[in-house]
C-alpha cells in the first residue's frame, strides 16, 4: 500500500533563520546576495535552505497589491515531454477540468531529466502556487524536500507503483508489463525479445519491463535478448532497434516494445524486411495510441486512460480531499499483430 504524507506547513524565511542561527535580515541578504554578511553566515544559510527545502517567495518579492491572491490561483504542472502524444493527452484532461475550477495552470517540461524537474519545481514554488502536479513517483531528494516544504497539495500522475507524497493518480506499470507477457505466453510465444528506449530516464518504461520479465519467469520463460536505444522513444528508434535485435537473434517469434511509437517503427521494419506479422514475428506495444489502431494491422497493445488520469487528478485536487492513490487501470487491446 502506498504511504502518503499530507502537505505540511510552508517553510518560511523565519524557519531558515532559526535553523541557521542567524537573523532574518541576514537570511534575506544572503538569498538576495546583497549587503554584508560573513562567509560562515552564508554557508549556514545555504545549508539550512537545503535541509528545509525552502523556496524564496517570488510573488512577495517582485509583485505588489493583489499578487498574493493571484498566486493562489496558480497550479504548477511538470511533465517529462511534449513530443510524446501521451502527455498532451494528459494535459488536455488536466486543463479541461482545471478550467472549471478557476485555477490557472503553468506548465514546465523536464525532458525526463530529474535535475531539470527539480529546477522547475523550485521555480514554480517560488510563485506560491496552490498546488503542484508532477509526473511519476521518483524524484531527486531535493525535489522531494521542496515539495514537502511547500505547504501545498501535491499530485503525482501516471504511476501508482510506489509511495506517494499526497494525491497519486495513474496506472500500475508493473501490472501492465505482467499483463503484456501473460498475453504473449497465452498465445503460444516463447522466444521473446524486447526493444525499448532509455529506461534509466523513463522509469515507468523500466517498471513495465521489470513486470514483463517477472511474468515470463513465472511462466517458465525468460527474455531472450533486448535492444535499448539511447534517447527518447520514436518510430525511427523502434525500427533501428528491431533491426539490431533481429540481426543477433533470428530465432525470435515475438518482440515487446517499450511503447507504441517504438512498436510502430518495428512494424515498418517488418514491412521493409518482408517479415509477416504476426506469422514471422509478433509485435506488442504500450499506450493504445490512435495511430496504432489505424495501422493496416491494428497494433496489439495496452491502452492507458490518459485523459481520465488528467481529469481525475484535477478533480481530486479541486476537491481538497485526503491523500490517496487512485489506480485507473488499463485495457489490453488484442489487435492483429500477435
Amino acid at each position: 500500500m502506498n504511504i502518503h504524507q499530507p502537505p505540511g506547513r510552508l517553510v518560511t524565511l523565519a524557519d531558515v533563520a532559526r535553523e541557521a542561527g542567524v537573523g532574518e535580515s541576514t537570511v534575506s541578504r544572503v538569498l538576495r546576495n546583497q549587503g554584508s554578511y560573513s562567509k560562515r553566515a552564508g554557508e549556514r544559510v545555504a545549508e539550512a535552505v537545503a535541509r528545509l527545502g525552502y523556496v524564496p517567495n517570488r510573488v512577495a518579492g517582485s509583485l505588489a497589491g493583489n499578487a498574493a491572491s493571484a498566486g493562489s490561483q496558480l497550479v504548477g504542472i511538470v511533465i517529462p515531454s511534449l513530443a510524446n502524444i501521451v502527455f498532451p493527452d494528459l494535459l488536455s484532461g488536466l486543463t479541461t477540468a482545471l478550467d472549471s475550477t478557476g485555477f490557472q495552470s503553468v506548465i514546465g517540461v523536464s525532458d525526463y531529466d530529474p535535475d531539470r524537474e527539480e529546477a522547475l519545481v523550485g521555480a514554480l514554488l517560488s510563485w506560491r502556487p496552490t498546488a503542484l502536479m508532477v509526473t511519476g513517483l521518483e524524484h531527486n531528494p531535493g525535489t522531494v524536500a521542496r515539495l514537502r516544504a511547500g505547504g501545498i497539495r501535491i499530485v503525482e500522475m501516471m504511476d501508482v507503483d510506489g509511495p506517494g507524497l499526497d494525491i497519486v493518480v495513474g496506472v500500475s506499470h508493473r501490472a501492465v508489463g505482467r499483463a503484456s507477457a501473460a498475453h504473449l505466453l497465452a498465445r503460444g510465444y516463447r522466444r521473446i525479445g524486447y526493444v525499448g528506449h532509455d529506461v534509466t530516464r523513463d522509469l515507468r518504461a523500466g517498471k513495465r519491463l521489470a513486470g514483463f520479465e517477472e511474468a515470463l519467469g513465472e511462466g517458465g520463460q525468460r527474455l531472450r535478448d533486448r535492444e535499448i536505444m539511447a534517447g527518447p522513444s520514436s518510430a525511427a528508434a523502434g525500427r533501428a532497434g528491431l533491426d539490431r535485435l533481429m540481426a543477433r537473434r533470428t530465432d525470435l517469434d515475438a518482440v515487446y516494445f517499450s511503447n507504441d511509437d517504438m512498436a510502430l517503427g518495428g512494424y515498418f521494419g517488418c514491412l521493409a524486411n518482408g517479415w509477416a506479422v504476426p506469422g514471422r514475428l509478433a509485435l506488442f506495444g504500450f499506450n493504445g495510441l490512435d495511430i496504432a489502431a489505424a495501422m493496416p494491422q491494428p497494433l496489439s497493445t495496452i491502452r492507458t486512460p490518459r485523459l481520465a488520469i488528467g481529469r481525475v487528478a484535477a478533480e481530486r485536487l479541486a476537491g481538497n480531499g485526503p491523500a490517496e492513490t487512485v489506480d485507473l487501470g488499463f485495457e489490453l487491446i488484442a489487435g492483429a499483430t500477435v
